[in-house]
């Protein structure tokens, strides 16, 4: 027994042990993410979406059963524990949601049931985990994320504190204070749609600072993450020489 659910823990991993199983394990899981999406590019449901998901719903739901089920060698320590631990991960709280969407087939007119649609969007994380290069890059967020919390609390502060001044140095121009946000939000990311724009120079002369801001706060998150990224790709090529 411990051997087949190694053998099932092998294979659903990443290309764990590298073989064909694991290889196609993870093109089929891909494959259904993608195909599983389709039913939001369409705006009204049919019997072909309900087919897509239904068929996709059974997988997913396969998937995660084998993780859980395998839960043990992924947290690394045998114990009744170690299931609790892993359902609470966020990529079993995704695998979960993943699932779910597959309750609208059997209640199609519950309309508290509709919103499930909507997850199906959550799909899409699931990607990370099939793909060599979207689990280098989730590394390399995971090793910046202090940093790049440090640059969304700074833009968010910059963000309020700009739309204050603005709300009040421009009266008529701002219907309520998220009018203001809005334009403080496209001016700080050097968008610029002009249908807000200030009347009076001191207000022009903000949106001004505010795209400057906005470059500099652009650049900084961008060479973070660029650096950390060339020392994952610098490691795993250290890694594969030893």
């Amino acid at each position: 027994m411990n051997a087949f659910k190694k053998r099932i823990y092998e294979v659903i991993e990443v290309s764990s042990i590298g073989d064909a199983s694991s290889r196609a394990y993870d093109i089929l899981m891909t494959t259904t993410v993608i195909v599983g999406m389709i039913p939001l590019t369409l705006k009204a449901d049919n019997i072909y979406t309900f087919i897509i998901e239904i068929m996709t719903g059974i997988i997913f739901l396969i998937d995660y059963c084998a993780r859980v089920y395998t839960a043990d060698y992924k947290m690394g320590y045998i114990s009744i524990h170690a299931y609790f631990a892993y359902v609470l991960t966020p990529l079993a709280i995704f695998d979960l949601l993943s699932v779910m969407p597959i309750l609208y087939v059997f209640f199609p007119t519950s309309q508290s049931l509709r919103l499930l649609k909507l997850i199906r969007v959550f799909r899409v994380v699931k990607l990370v985990r099939y793909s060599k290069t979207m689990i280098v890059i989730a590394n390399v967020l995971r090793k910046v994320k202090k940093q790049l919390l440090a640059v969304l609390i700074l833009i968010t502060i910059y963000i309020f504190v700009s739309a204050m001044l603005v709300f009040q140095l421009e009266p008529n121009l701002f219907d309520n204070f998220f009018d203001a946000l809005y334009w403080a939000t496209i001016s700080i990311t050097t968008i610029g749609y002009g249908d807000i724009s200030p009347t009076t120079d001191i207000g022009r002369f903000i949106t001004m600072i505010s795209a400057l801001v906005g470059v500099a706060v652009i650049a900084l998150p961008s060479g973070m993450i660029t650096a950390a990224y060339m020392n994952e790709i610098s490691r795993k090529k250290s890694k594969y020489e030893l």
